[in-house]
């Protein structure tokens, strides 16, 4: 059944905002998958916020262009499905790559972020990568520790003068008894 016009506005439109809205997309080729396969990445998926949509090759080739990211095109053959992922990268990637072990007919093409186009080999990457608040802990022990050491050395400053004082004074009370 073909798509009417007014619906393939909705569709281009539709998958513009996700474009534009999402820090990374993830695109896979899902030929080969069971319906009950695809609801069940979906609801993985969605337990961390994210969404995953079918998406006509045509329709989010033009939504690219609207978007101005480079078109890959490689990426615009087959069966495409799109995972976008917001603030979260590295749990829904995770979920993704892990999918497309267990299902070999589940196959990632690659991604877009920030304008770039990635890699299958990138993708794994993310799905590699701490989660954000081991992330924010690293940075913030790296910004810590320099601190902490200056501390340290200020402390062992002044200790050792109040030990030499602490001496001297010892020192006078035993000449004076």
């Amino acid at each position: 059944m073909a798509i009417s016009r007014e619906k393939k506005e909705e569709l281009v439109a539709q998958y513009v905002s996700l474009l534009s809205g999402s820090q990374v997309s993830i695109w896979a080729d899902y030929s080969g998958l069971s319906v009950s396969e695809l609801s069940d990445l979906r609801s993985q998926l969605r337990k961390h916020g994210v969404k995953m949509h079918v998406a006509k090759n045509t329709l989010l080739r033009r939504a690219i262009e609207q978007v101005g990211l480079p078109i890959p095109e490689e990426y615009l053959v087959g069966p495409t499905a799109l995972v976008h992922l917001g603030d979260t990268i590295a749990a829904p990637a995770k979920i993704v790559t892990d999918f497309a072990r267990a299902h070999k007919q589940f196959e990632i093409k690659g991604g877009l972020t920030s304008g770039k186009i990635l890699a299958r080999a990138q993708v794994d990457g993310l799905a590699r990568l701490q989660p954000r608040e081991v992330l924010l802990a690293q940075v913030l022990a790296g910004m810590q520790a320099p601190i902490s050491g200056l501390v340290n050395v200020l402390a062992g400053t002044f200790r050792g003068l109040l030990y030499a004082l602490q001496a001297r004074a010892e020192q006078l009370e035993g000449a004076t008894s």
